[in-house]
């Protein structure tokens, strides 16, 4: 199954923006939420990713509040955040204001006393040490569903298909979806896809898991997101990127591209303690590299502290915004321009030849006559790159200043450190 030539179209050229409710206003409710609608709008999000908005499981929970990962029902609504009713409104001015919207799916595994361990325990793996539910891995307060069970796939297809019935929502991000069988996940797909095509979102890289890009519209760069930082936090050389990113060329698309998301931010610190000074380059790279960009509730403040995530932390915002008009450039660019429209199948990407190849990282992306050109300057010295490349011609107008470059006159740039350019034909 190709899942690019079986997506709507919207899914090829999306941007998808996390949602964390309970962290993003002193309420933590979907009302509240509700009011960043028309500023992520104008920013040019497109596609609402919210975390799980099951109930949160009690028992073994973590913290004051638990894990959203932790499900005790899955077609009840998390009090936390309001009510059902709350949700399927938000669902509903979201897409009356353009949005697609979709919800966290945690199909793996639930939290001890989810609603499941009583009326159906033969749904869970058992324990044989203890004649318990198993535990998951490395994770206490959640245990293990058994895929094996028919009746536990077709109780799960059914939940899923709830929240597409009764909320009318876009599609799923899929939680760990690599630690449920594949074949599930093509089951699940064929039922719910019956009335309208859904995005799936998967949290596996494909460069693990290639297979499951039969099911997965689009799905995690976790190798480049380690990758990324090693190199910035140990002044690795340039080609390690680049050798990622030839080994991306090689598998399906689509390849969701960000800096940070909730448990980056939680357990291994902001995009700032990550990537420091080159963390605006990375986030210009995740917005004009063939896939699709995803970032962060607070990413656009922008958030430079951990939030936590079992308590309540709510994102720091001060009105400023000071990454919207950022964000906005490269969303809307990313949205109407043809050259970055897709995979690379649709609108290729050509790595350029300069004459800083251990310090500058440029890339053309072409569809037809329509170019769009970016040099991310990734490293520590200011640099003056040549581009020894035949296929740069022409004039290119600079996104973020008023200012042309034409490449039949001169070839000679000036980047300083951690600086990028984004230039469009």
């Amino acid at each position: 199954m190709n899942t690019t030539a079986n997506a709507a179209a919207w899914m090829m050229n999306t941007t998808i923006y996390e949602v964390n409710v309970r962290q993003y206003t002193t309420e933590g409710t979907f009302n509240a939420f509700s009011a960043a609608l028309p500023r992520l709008k104008d920013m040019g999000v497109e596609t609402l990713w919210f975390m799980p908005v099951t109930p949160i499981a009690q028992k073994l929970k973590k913290g004051e509040l638990g894990s959203y990962y932790a499900a005790a029902d899955y077609t009840s609504i998390n009090p936390e955040f309001g009510t059902m009713e709350d949700f399927k409104q938000l669902v509903k001015e979201a897409q009356n204001q353009g949005f697609k919207v979709i919800i966290d799916w945690v199909a793996n595994h639930t939290g001890w006393d989810h609603v499941w361990t009583v009326e159906h325990p033969e749904y869970f793996k058992k324990d044989e040490s203890t004649g318990d539910f198993l535990r998951a891995s490395g994770m206490d307060d959640i245990i293990e569903l058994d895929y094996s069970n028919p009746a536990l796939r077709k109780a799960m297809i059914d939940a899923m298909k709830f929240w597409v019935v009764e909320t009318g929502l876009d599609g799923f991000r899929c939680d760990l979806a690599f630690w449920v069988e594949l074949d599930f996940w093509t089951e699940a797909k064929a039922e719910l896809e019956k009335d309208k095509k859904l995005f799936w979102l998967g949290e596996l890289d494909p460069l693990d898991h290639p297979d499951y890009m039969q099911v997965f519209n689009a799905a995690y760069s976790w190798t480049w997101m380690h990758k990324t930082e090693d190199f910035f936090k140990n002044n690795l050389p340039l080609n390690t990127l680049t050798d990622v990113l030839k080994r991306y060329q090689q598998v399906p698309p689509m390849q969701a591209w960000f800096t940070s998301n909730h448990d980056e931010n939680s357990w291994n610190g902001s995009e700032y303690e990550k990537y420091g000074d080159g963390a605006r380059a990375l986030a210009v790279f995740s917005c004009t590299w063939p896939g699709l960009p995803l970032i962060y509730s607070g990413q656009e403040l922008p958030n430079k502290k951990r939030l936590a995530f079992f308590e309540k932390d709510v994102i720091d915002w001060n009105g400023q915004f000071e990454l919207h008009q950022f964000y906005k450039l490269l969303l809307n660019l990313h949205k109407h321009h043809p050259a970055l429209h897709g995979s690379e199948h649709e609108a290729p990407v050509l790595i350029l030849r300069t004459s800083t190849p251990a310090h500058v990282l440029a890339f053309l992306r072409k569809k037809g006559e329509k170019e769009v050109l970016v040099f991310l300057n990734l490293s520590r010295n200011e640099v003056h790159p040549i581009i020894n490349d035949n296929n740069l011609k022409g004039k290119f107008e600079n996104l973020f200043e008023n200012l042309v470059v034409d490449f039949d006159q001169t070839k000679d740039l000036h980047l300083k450190p951690w600086d990028y350019l984004v230039l469009v034909k």
